[in-house]
Formats: structure tokens, sequence, C-alpha cells
């Protein structure tokens, strides 16, 4: 029998098609795993893993798009590009880890006396603006509205509301100079 045949009844749970249907097709299974993965021990995982989806998804083989022993490799080769994209997405992910963890150590109290500096300074800063300024800002920036929300809350035209967030935006900037 043919592996198109064999596929078609290992797809209605036939289990000595697969049988004949494995004999078939593992070697090229296998060839085309370890060109694509080169590690031997990870081809033959690979192979396996491929094997064990052509007897669960046999089903949806459809013989009106190709011969099967080409929907079998194409299964193989899928499933090797994977395994080499998974260990060189995990290489990478671990040379990262090494980079971060041979970096300086992190300073948890420097960091939060640096954040507390840079909030009473944006505080200070914040002072500086007319209350109008400061209350338009204050919601846009700090509770996240939109300028058209920011106008609603304000009973204020839209107009009205941009100029002063551009008023106080480039007075903020003056004030906080190089610091942001």
């Amino acid at each position: 029998m043919q592996a198109d045949e064999l596929l078609v009844l290992v797809a209605k749970g036939d289990q000595k098609a697969f049988e004949d249907l494995y004999g078939l097709v593992s070697g090229p299974v296998f060839g085309l795993v370890r060109r694509v993965v080169r590690d031997p021990a990870q081809s033959e995982e690979v192979a396996q893993e491929v094997l064990l989806e052509l007897w669960r998804s046999a089903a949806r083989y459809d013989p009106g798009r190709g011969s099967a022993l080409a929907w079998v490799l194409t299964l193989a080769h899928r499933r090797a590009v994977d395994r080499v994209r998974s260990a060189r997405a995990a290489g990478e992910r671990e040379m990262r880890e090494a980079q971060r963890a041979s970096g300086p150590a992190f300073d948890q109290v420097a960091e939060e006396v640096e954040a507390g500096l840079e909030r009473e300074w944006v505080r200070r800063c914040l002072d500086r603006l007319t209350a109008l300024q400061r209350q338009s800002v204050t919601l846009a920036y700090y509770d996240g509205y939109t300028y058209r929300e920011v106008a609603e809350r304000l009973s204020l035209p839209l107009g009205t509301v941009k100029t002063r967030m551009r008023d106080g935006l480039t007075r903020l900037r003056e004030c906080l100079g190089g610091a942001v």
C-alpha cells in the first residue's frame, strides 16, 4: 500500500496502517529533521513528535492537495524549524540574562532616593503653574483624562483647555530644564 492510502486508513484509527506508514515515512522524516536541527538527539526527539502528531492529526490530510509524503514532510519541516527557533530564542534569553547578571548591582536605596528627589522637583515645578494650568495638567497627566474629558470636567471649551495645557507644559519644561 502507498502512503496516501495508509494515511487515509490511519485517519480512521487503523493501527496496522500506522505501523506500515511509520515504516515508510520514518526514514525520510528523520533525514529532513536531522538536516534542519543538526543535533542527533534533538532530531530523534523532533522526529518522534512528528510521527506522534501524524497519528493524532491524520484526519487533517487532504489527498486533493498533495501526496501524503509531502504532507508528512511539511509537518516535519515545520516542527524542526520550530525547534531551531525555540533553541535560538532560549540561547538569546540566557545570553541576556547572563549580561544582566554581570552588570552592576541594582542599588534599590539609591533608586528610591533619586525617584523621591525627582518627584519633589516635579511637585515644585507644578506649584509654579497657575492654578488653572495645574488643574488641567493634573487631570490630563496624573488622572489620565483626554483633553476633551478635561474640558468636560471643567466645563470649559476644548480650545481653552488646549491653551492651558500648552502653556502649562511649556512652563514645566522650562522649570525642569535638563532634568527630564
